[in-house]
């Protein structure tokens, strides 16, 4: 997804938690993020019961989550930081980028399907990291529309019934929504479905809020649940 990201608000820092069990990573990155402008670490976790903890507490915006930890990894973390009751808490959204030394990882797959955001390695230049704070912090995807799929592909082997929520979307969304399934930016939507970008926002909003899904990345994962990838 190519939607250039967007920053927080005027005056109001990207806030930041570090979830990794290895204590000279966490302050790496710490000094890495903290360097940046308009974002800040508030905390960090050594395992995930420690990370679901500190984002109940601290309203992170932005979550960096290790995928191998003790206690719990960051896939049960993620599953947990998004179930429906602790969402329906929150008075800010937050999004989780998982951290893995293994590119195209199983459990990166199976931590997108709870709601991360994308992944990225834990060798990434600072900024790359920096871009990926603020793009997951927009709503996006921080993983290649391609690399996506081919993650997806193999977690959606047997393809879930679509919901009837799925039959209230006009045949304008039913685009927008397959378009973005592919990773197509508002900018190429547009193109596409010959709408203007701010229409394709609204489309958007509109699919999120009739599928209940959070953001566009949770798009992608239930086209690729219940079959809907053309």
């Amino acid at each position: 997804m190519t939607d250039a990201p967007a920053g927080p608000p005027t005056g109001e820092d990207i806030r930041v938690l570090l979830v990794d069990d290895q204590e000279l990573f966490r302050e790496g990155v710490r000094v890495i993020v903290d360097a940046q402008e308009g974002m800040r670490v508030v905390g960090a976790a050594g395992d995930g019961l420690e990370a679901v903890r500190l984002v109940d507490e601290l309203e992170p915006d932005v979550v960096l989550m290790d995928i191998r930890m003790p206690e719990m990894d960051g896939v049960e973390a993620t599953r947990q930081v998004f179930s429906p009751a602790r969402v329906a808490r929150r008075t800010r959204p937050v999004r989780v980028v998982v951290l893995t030394t293994f590119n195209l990882d199983d459990r990166a797959a199976t931590a997108i399907r709870h709601g991360a955001s994308g992944f990225l390695l834990k060798d990434t230049t600072p900024v790359m990291l920096r871009d990926a704070i603020r793009t997951v912090h927009a709503g996006n995807a921080v993983l290649a529309p391609t690399d996506l799929a081919t993650l997806l592909d193999g977690q959606f082997r047997a393809r879930a019934a679509v919901p009837a929520a799925y039959s209230s979307l006009t045949e304008k969304e039913r685009e927008v929504f397959a378009a973005v399934a592919r990773g197509l930016s508002n900018t190429e939507t547009a193109a596409l479905v010959l709408a203007g970008e701010s229409t394709v926002k609204t489309h958007v909003g509109s699919i999120l809020r009739k599928l209940g899904l959070r953001d566009r990345v949770q798009i992608v994962v239930f086209a690729h649940e219940h079959g809907l990838v053309g």
